[in-house]
């Protein structure tokens, strides 16, 4: 069970790594925001699990879970917002 958990983690620091060569490879804002959801899911999602598989369904776990959702929601509308400043932004510009 202890190298699936270390799998999941190593695969969250991977995400990670990626996202950030992504992002740097990347170049329109536009393109960088889908970058930075990935990494919110992924590595998110990852942890999470590993935090399951770690102590069973506990309430410790409920709440890594609930965490998870409020950050992947806030996120959501983080980069909803912040596509829309910046669409607005570049039509000011014209």
């Amino acid at each position: 069970m202890n190298a699936v958990i270390d799998a999941l983690l190593a695969f969250a620091v991977l995400t990670a790594w990626l996202g950030t060569l992504a992002f740097l490879r990347l170049r329109t804002q536009f393109e960088r925001l889908h970058v930075i959801t990935f990494v919110n899911i992924a590595a998110g999602a990852a942890i999470t699990l590993a935090a399951v598989l770690h102590d069973g369904l506990s309430g410790r776990t409920f709440k890594c879970i609930f965490i998870w959702i409020v950050i992947a929601s806030a996120g959501a509308l983080l980069s909803h917002a912040t596509s829309r400043a910046l669409h607005l932004r570049e039509g000011e510009r014209r």
